[in-house]
């Protein structure tokens, strides 16, 4: 009897130039908590097994200055450590910027008549609208992130 395997645990990594802004504009767009790993960083920084370099403050408390992720409100995380256990997204720290067209994208769905305010909100965040696409299949907006990654809003 073959057993149907189980599925597997994902998040979507996602380069940035400035991991914790861009985790910021992220979760106020998505409505996305951002992992508190402090008690954890501050652990490995007590015990030697991180360097000072590789911790900052970031509103207010430690956090690893490479590497922040959200997770998604009513998802499970380890409490320990602050880490989610469900749908999350991992920005981490890359020296260069965005090279061209995204090979991966978010599609943002708003509510029935509620895109062009969900475009206005994302504007207010800091997102910028690259163009508004109208197909048989549907009308989207493409805009992009704070460091230009493009995602859609429908």
């Amino acid at each position: 009897m073959t057993q149907t395997p189980a599925p597997l645990h994902w998040k979507l990594v996602i380069d940035a130039r400035d991991p914790h802004a861009q985790a910021d504009f992220w979760a106020a767009a998505l409505h996305y908590t951002a992992e508190d790993n402090s008690a954890f960083v501050e652990r490995l920084l007590e015990l030697g097994a991180l360097p000072g370099a590789a911790a900052v403050q970031h509103h207010g408390r430690a956090a690893f200055r490479d590497l922040v992720a959200l997770r998604h409100p009513d998802d499970p995380f380890d409490e320990e450590r602050g880490t989610g256990l469900g749908r999350r997204l991992l920005f981490q720290r890359v020296p260069e910027g965005k090279p061209g067209k995204n090979r991966l994208h978010i599609d943002l769905h708003a509510g029935a008549g509620e895109r062009s305010r969900e475009v206005t909100r994302l504007e207010e965040l800091g997102a910028t609208v690259v163009r508004h696409m109208s197909e048989p299949a549907g009308e989207w907006t493409v805009m992009a992130d704070p460091e230009g990654n493009e995602f859609c809003v429908q």
